[in-house]
């Protein structure tokens, strides 16, 4: 009878296939089928659990050992499996997908990561490796009782067992659990696993036992997607800059030499056009690094869709990062910010000169390829020590492995002595039609609204039909700003001879009524008030890529010299509280933007569109902000203004609360924005929790609510304001509702104490605490009016105003 119950797989003929190897036969099953071993074909398979194979046994029989006497087996319950996976396991009874689970199903697109820009074929997923075998550990590890093991257990198989709880449990639990939920990893969308990045490093660099664990699944990761692989090396970077933990460094030295990487495959690959053929005639990838050479960020992969010559994977993006941010650091060095931003530009524009190339920008999602940089739109921010800028990035969004365009020029300027010439130029033919004096102003955008060129040059002809089409008279344009006419007999090409940068900054502000004048202290103020969707349509007319179908314009904000851990935590916690809120329907409005950190002291910022901040509000329109509402959206009693005042207060209220909980310091205006659309929008997350500028401790208010917050709220008495103060109230009830998972991203972090901002010992616990868990709601109230009544009357705030406008001119 017990021959018929497969141990290590399902039934096979024991003639046609002789025994092979068995995994783990720690599980001795010889006092069931006698001291010969496992019954005849047993052949190499997965193992089942060891409740499946309980199930079979009848119940009136009792297992015996070799020597006779009964023996009473451990009781394990039964792991439900999904119902769209093959019955498959280890002998832990833990499922993992089969050998040819990937192979067979293709992974869906929702789940895939960046593999159009790997060099594996993006169909082609790595099986997962073997989970550890965890059945031993698990009996091994002391428990009160066999139903709290099986409550467990329910919960782990339950459909709202999530990767919130999973890094909770990973946390807290022993080892044995630790086992399967680094297993239950696999089941998980890439999206939110990723979410957890942070935490998950952090547990992998100080957590001895959890590191091996975590392990086959990062691997796994990483051979799939080179977006994953470096994301993980710059957060092993960021928390595990010493020494003495060896194993982070050498797993993020191990991603970075290309040693985890998909196997090399074999077979047809389809063949390179001839055009490609020149471009790769030699091994291209001796150049990566070197701008000079016009293919700093180029592999040398002659492979097309499916790479097998074993090209650098991540080297060219780590390459066209570190360019970037190497540009922010040589801004720090120059004193004058004149000077910074001919810097800037002259750098960015060197940096495009080897575009187009299989590079993206990581705080964008979507498969994509860099096709040029736009060094007449950067910008710098308004920063007294450091020089962040912002840029502008043209990119290609492809779903596979296409072959990259050529590199094309924008429109030449028309020269007298020179013919026309095309809208677009491949780099091919390019010496015998452009003049030597144009090729500087190859990467400028003919109509930025940053351009401080004041030199006289001829208009470019698309220049000249971009202004017919606005409706606007060029020759009176230009009569307003030199006071001269065209005439069409003027004669010399000088005559046509205009200040191009005010030109174009008083078309603008003759179809924008607010739009905000150049400002020389502050020159993002007008790159940024220009809506991103006219700055998108201008710039994809002037682009010789815009008629590609995949075109799509990306703004990036680069910061050197900051610790932009604690802002990358911030954010986390404002995308957990607002994914609380919609879930409790909760009309609070949040808008976290990613961030990267690429090391301790720089990282990536993804800037928010269309918002300006209320320093430069004041400063350009030198009106108050219930006053500008009204200049944007209309008369208080108009439909647009009352949508604009709602959406302020909704906003309003989230990030009040937000404050509070964070304890956010800094608010200063040049941190707070406005959007479009009337929302309050609150930035720079560095100082967090226990820390403020320079330690001094000196806001105290709750957050911030100036009068001028409450005049846009129709005053104290308003059902408006009233309005304020309940959605503080059911937004504070909401998110502690779900406080554990707020916290424990929190917890995570703390390890190793690499976090200023939580590094005291009460940190957490006083972030707890303003949960309020324990109170009613009638205590919340009176709880939440008292915090706005704080906020209100706070000296402090109107002192912190005054201190920014007095040392760094904020109103």
């Amino acid at each position: 009878m017990l021959e018929d119950v497969p141990i290590h797989g399902s039934r096979q003929n024991a003639r046609s296939k002789t025994l092979t190897h068995q995994r783990n036969l720690s599980l001795d099953f010889r006092h069931v089928t006698g001291a010969s071993g496992p019954p005849a074909g047993c052949g190499h398979q997965r193992n089942r659990s060891l409740d499946s194979v309980l199930q079979r046994i009848p119940e009136d029989m009792t297992p015996t050992s070799p020597d006779g006497a009964p023996l009473r087996l451990p009781e394990v319950p039964r792991l439900a499996l999904p119902p769209d996976l093959p019955a498959g396991s280890d002998d832990s009874g833990i499922h993992t997908p089969p050998d040819n689970y990937d192979e067979d199903r293709p992974t869906p697109a929702a789940a895939r990561s960046r593999e159009s820009l790997d060099s594996g074929n993006p169909e082609d997923t790595e099986k997962p490796p073997d989970p550890p075998d965890v059945a031993q550990e698990i009996s091994d590890t002391p428990t009160d009782t066999s139903i709290h093991k099986d409550q467990s257990l329910r919960l782990f198989e339950s459909e709202y067992f999530d990767m919130s709880m999973a890094i909770s449990y990973l946390f807290t639990s022993k080892p044995g659990v630790q086992s399967y939920l680094a297993n239950k990893m696999f089941t998980f969308p890439h999206e939110d696993v990723d979410f957890y990045l942070p935490q998950l490093a952090t547990m992998f660099i100080e957590m001895d036992d959890l590191a091996e664990v975590l392990r086959p699944y990062l691997v796994f990761r990483c051979k799939q997607s080179a977006d994953f692989s470096l994301r993980l090396a710059w957060m092993l970077t960021a928390f595990g800059g010493d020494a003495k933990r060896s194993r982070a460094k050498k797993f993020r030295d191990s991603i970075l030499a290309e040693e985890i990487r998909p196997a090399a495959r074999r077979g047809h690959h389809r063949s390179q056009s001839d055009a490609s053929a020149l471009r790769l005639v030699a091994p291209s990838s001796r150049h990566l690094g070197d701008l000079a050479s016009g293919r700093a960020f180029d592999n040398g992969c002659v492979c097309g869709e499916q790479c097998s010559c074993g090209a650098p994977r991540v080297a060219p993006q780590t390459k066209f990062l570190n360019a970037i941010t190497s540009i922010g650091r040589r801004l720090t060095s120059v004193p004058d910010k004149e000077r910074r931003i001919e810097l800037l530009r002259a750098e960015l524009a060197a940096l495009d000169l080897n575009l187009p190339a299989r590079v993206w920008l990581p705080l964008h999602r979507k498969p994509h390829h860099v096709l040029r940089i736009l060094p007449h739109a950067a910008a710098l921010l308004n920063s007294k020590d450091k020089a962040p800028f912002i840029m502008y990035v043209e990119v290609l969004e492809t779903e596979h492995r296409e072959p990259l365009p050529p590199r094309l020029l924008p429109p030449a300027p028309l020269a007298p002595h020179l013919p026309p010439v095309r809208l677009a130029r491949s780099e091919e033919n390019l010496a015998p039609a452009w003049p030597a004096p144009y090729l500087a102003d190859l990467a400028a955008d003919c109509w930025s609204h940053d351009d401080d060129d004041f030199t006289a040059r001829p208009t470019p002809p698309d220049c000249v039909s971009q202004v017919s089409a606005s409706g606007v008279s060029l020759s009176s344009a230009v009569s307003a700003v030199s006071g001269q006419s065209l005439s069409a007999g003027s004669g010399s090409p000088e005559s046509v001879a205009v200040v191009a940068g005010e030109v174009r900054r008083r078309l603008a502000d003759a179809t924008a009524p607010n739009a905000f004048r150049h400002d020389p202290a502050d020159p993002s103020a007008t790159a940024l008030k220009e809506s991103w969707e006219s700055k998108m349509s201008r710039m994809r007319s002037s682009s010789p890529y815009g008629s590609l179908s995949g075109w799509r314009l990306l703004g990036c904000i680069v910061k050197v010299g900051d610790d932009l851990r604690h802002e990358m935590l911030a954010a986390q916690l404002l995308r957990r509280l607002q994914a609380v809120w919609t879930l409790e329907r909760v009309p609070l409005r949040l808008e976290p933007y990613e961030i990267l950190c690429l090391d301790r002291d720089c990282g990536l910022i993804q800037p928010v569109l269309n918002t300006v901040s209320l320093h430069q509000i004041k400063k350009q329109s030198g009106a108050s902000l219930r006053a500008w509402l009204s200049l944007e959206h209309g008369p208080p009693t108009s439909e647009p203004f009352l949508r604009a005042q709602r959406n302020f207060v909704e906003s309003a209220a989230a990030y009040a609360l937000v404050s509070y909980l964070l304890q956010l310091k800094d608010r200063h205006n040049g941190n707070i924005l406005l959007d479009s659309e009337g929302h309050i929008i609150h930035i720079d997350f560095g100082f967090i929790f226990s820390i403020s500028p320079k330690n001094l401790g000196f806001e105290s208010s709750p957050f911030k609510l100036t009068q001028e917050f409450v005049d846009v709220m129709d005053g104290v008495e308003s059902d408006m304001f009233a309005y304020f103060k309940i959605l503080i109230l059911r937004g504070l009830i909401a998110a502690r509702k779900h406080c554990d998972q707020i916290l424990h991203l929190v917890e995570v972090m703390r390890l190793g104490g690499s976090l200023s901002c939580i590094r005291s010992s009460s940190a957490v616990s006083s972030f707890r605490a303003r949960f309020h868990v324990a109170r009613t709601e009638q205590q919340l109230t009176a709880l939440v009016d008292r915090l706005v009544a704080d906020a209100l009357h706070s000296l402090t705030t109107r002192l912190y105003d005054n201190y920014q406008y007095y040392t760094n001119g904020i109103l």
